[in-house]
């Protein structure tokens, strides 16, 4: 059976009778909140070692990224609590407000957003800032899992169930590029036609979509820009380019080849002083590959494997067609970005600006992957349906207890819901 036969088959309802299989277990997957708690944790330590230098000269503060980063991610983390919390299915009533804000987000922000290194991607509020990127990538994979989970027997119809998801992708996708963020672009919509895919639509219309956006991707974005077409020379002549274009490849390949399999030691890193720009965001994995070796990325790449396999695993045990999708989505959202990242700072892609999800630093983008890990985690659980009720009262519910789930004969779940006194 084929990956895409056995994807089709993990969307439909799970029923699983204490006769037959036992009752479905409660709980998330441990072992996939534990790599995602356990990434966070290195991430911290990694942005104060990488950027304690940078932050002393520019902020007089060598602890400036360590505070800041264990701000973002205390808030991560109670972020990775709400997701974890509140039943995913609720998610299904704020799938299309949060497209249209993640919309409209993307295109004020290029109104009203500051440049910064020649991108505009960010609202500044004083020392606060926000990444609507970030957001608009939990909606699309929001937006498409519902949508799919609704049309499940028109997935394959052009018209019906590939034009629109489609249309709605493609706008995303170019107010990316204006911004230009043309990573976060390709990271999405890869996603998107890997959802349609496992959902069954007809392979000859996601080729002839890619074949007929790559040409066009290639002429516009990367060939018609001469700023893109140095930086794609400098990937493919690294040592040529070394002194413009290619400087910070040619660091990376620097600072990792130099680690050795053992590394220099935590914090014994020298590129991160000023050789290697902005070492504790895109390029930190180079500092992990110079101070922790070949050992260090290996243990990265492990880390994110495992939550790529556990990830696939809740959507392929999850309850409905919903839970699947969507936790596929967002597995693959982790997956190709930490892939990504890997090979560019690796110099097997050119130089794209994305981070290590939990590892970089960042605010906004930390405590939305740690919030749509806590959405994975509870898609994991494999909770039963929650009884039907209104958004608000659902919240009240959260704030009781399920003291009992009577299963009848596996097609219909009944959960009594007991209030706290």
């Amino acid at each position: 059976m084929s990956l895409r036969e056995r994807m089709t088959r993990w969307a439909e309802p799970k029923r699983t009778t204490p006769a037959r299989g036992g009752p479905l277990p409660q709980g998330p997957d441990r072992l996939l909140v534990a790599m995602i708690l356990g990434l966070t944790g290195f991430g911290v330590v990694m942005v104060f070692s990488a950027g304690a230098a940078f932050a002393a000269k520019t902020y007089g503060d060598w602890t400036y990224f360590l505070k800041r980063e264990a701000v973002y991610g205390a808030a991560g983390l109670l972020a990775f609590a709400i997701g974890m919390r509140f039943d995913y299915s609720l998610y299904r009533r704020l799938a299309y407000p949060l497209l249209f804000l993640s919309m409209a987000m993307l295109a004020a922000v290029l109104k009203v957003g500051p440049a910064i290194n020649g991108a505009v991607r960010w609202f500044r509020w004083g020392a606060l800032s926000f990444q609507p990127s970030e957001l608009a990538k939990f909606a699309l994979a929001l937006y498409l899992a519902v949508l799919l989970a609704r049309k499940a027997e028109k997935v394959k119809d052009f018209r019906m169930g590939f034009l629109p998801p489609l249309v709605i992708t493609g706008i995303f996708l170019v107010l990316l590029l204006k911004q230009p963020d043309l990573g976060t672009a390709v990271i999405m919509g890869v996603t998107a036609l890997g959802l349609l895919f496992v959902a069954g639509t007809r392979t000859s219309y996601i080729l002839l979509s890619v074949l007929v956006a790559a040409p066009i991707g290639w002429k516009v974005f990367i060939a018609g820009e001469p700023w893109r077409m140095r930086r794609f020379l400098a990937f493919l002549y690294p040592w040529q380019f070394r002194r413009n274009s290619g400087y910070q490849l040619y660091e990376s390949l620097i600072s990792v080849g130099s680690g050795g399999v053992f590394g220099q030691g935590l914090g014994q890193g020298h590129q991160k002083l000023f050789f290697l720009p902005e070492a504790h965001t895109d390029f930190i994995l180079a500092i992990i590959g110079e101070e922790l070796g070949l050992l260090g990325v290996l243990a990265v790449l492990l880390g994110f494997t495992v939550l790529v396999w556990r990830g696939l695993r809740a959507a392929a045990r999850a309850r409905d067609a919903l839970g699947c999708y969507l936790a596929f989505g967002v597995t693959l959202l982790f997956g190709l970005q930490a892939l990504v990242n890997m090979c560019v700072v690796l110099g097997l892609l050119p130089t794209k600006g994305l981070p290590l999800p939990f590892v970089s630093y960042g605010g906004t983008a930390l405590v939305m992957s740690l919030f749509m890990a806590g959405v994975l985690a509870n898609i994991s659980a494999r909770n039963p349906e929650p009884v039907p009720m209104s958004f608000w009262q659902s919240l009240r519910w959260s704030r009781g207890r399920v003291c009992k789930n009577r299963r009848s004969d596996g097609a219909n779940v009944q959960v009594v819901v007991e209030a706290k006194s």
